[in-house]
């Protein structure tokens, strides 16, 4: 089957073919229809710091996906052949404590399909039943491709209550742009968005950010002075992974507020602790999504009126995929889907 693959230790992805996987006994093979590509597949297309500590080489990428069961193994039940489904890419191990507790989302010893294990940017994918979840037929294609994505910005955003609650959010990528239109889905009242990239910013207003704030030239206490705020924001939804735009988050929250911390810091990352202590702030750290209660609680809220459908930007056939990842690299873009029907051109 076609796939892209990391080939090579060094920066690229490269279209290849590789065998059919088999199934196992508590496996589904899924063909592939859709795949989005994530920031993920931009480190490790990049070959950067965190890649090469990571990353297996050969290795199929990608995780974000749809298509339709074509195999099942023997002792799968809950699903059939034909069934469209996507599915959660962390791979749980099933007997640690967090897993027979019900938290799978923090197996201590999970893997990652595409990641640790081969992925999705193929023809054909094989996933755990257990991690396979059936896509209602008001969903399309082009949406359940990006479910995985809109998982992460579901988690983060119903970590704390946001109705009637002001909230920051740092970092404007698709993620970013998502947990927006959750946050007025679910009733936020005013929701600030912080970036560096104007193009991205833009698209967070459309999703209904009440402002979208470009740190280069303004701030998040002029932000508040233009909304009428005094105190400063009851949810913070940190997805940036930037230290300056966390510390921003951290100087305006108010006392009292909850912070849900999906972005990936690095290290050395400094902070003012007294703005945690003395404003007796509560941050929770946020890992992918809750398996499954996200996905039950995402694909409901698509059912209900939530739309992401903007967040997705360009649309392209695989053999295009160089074109796709130099778009995504560019940072002027949201979500890019490629299609896996090998006969368009």
């Amino acid at each position: 089957m076609k796939a892209l693959a990391k080939l090579k230790a060094e920066p690229g992805i490269w279209l290849t073919e590789v065998p059919i996987p088999k199934v196992g006994a508590n496996d589904v093979l899924v063909k592939i229809k859709k795949t989005s590509i994530c920031g993920t597949d931009v480190h490790i297309y990049n070959w950067d710091e965190w890649a090469q500590e990571i990353i297996p080489v050969p290795l199929v990428i990608g995780h974000e996906f749809v298509g339709e069961i074509v195999e099942l193994g023997q002792e799968v039940k809950s699903f059939k052949i034909g069934d469209r489904v996507s599915g959660e890419n962390h791979v749980a191990c099933d007997y640690c404590r967090n897993c027979r507790a019900g938290r799978r989302h923090i197996c201590r010893k999970n893997e990652s399909i595409g990641v640790t294990r081969p992925g999705c940017l193929a023809e054909y994918l094989l996933i755990p039943a257990v991690n396979t979840y059936l896509i209602p037929p008001d969903i399309s294609d082009t949406v359940a491709a990006i479910l995985n994505p809109l998982g992460n910005s579901v988690h983060t955003a119903l970590s704390f209550s946001l109705a009637g609650e002001d909230v920051v959010i740092t970092g404007a990528g698709p993620v970013g742009m998502m947990a927006v239109a959750v946050a007025r889905h679910v009733g936020a009242r005013h929701i600030v968005v912080t970036d560096i990239n104007d193009f991205r910013l833009d698209m967070a207003k459309k999703m209904g950010a009440s402002l979208a704030v470009n740190t280069t030239k303004s701030d998040l206490k002029k932000a508040m002075a233009t909304l009428g705020m005094r105190e400063g924001f009851d949810v913070g939804l940190e997805v940036s992974g930037h230290a300056s735009a966390f510390n921003d988050m951290l100087e305006t929250m108010n006392h009292g507020g909850k912070i849900a911390l999906l972005g990936f810091l690095p290290q050395n990352t400094q902070i003012n602790w007294n703005n945690i202590i003395l404003k007796g702030l509560e941050i929770k750290g946020v890992y992918g999504r809750e398996m499954f209660e996200t996905w039950y609680k995402m694909v409901c809220m698509l059912q209900s009126g939530l739309n992401v459908s903007s967040v997705i930007t360009h649309e392209l056939p695989i053999n295009k995929y160089e074109e796709a990842f130099s778009i995504m690299r560019s940072g002027k873009s949201g979500k890019i889907i490629l299609d896996w029907d090998i006969s368009v051109k």
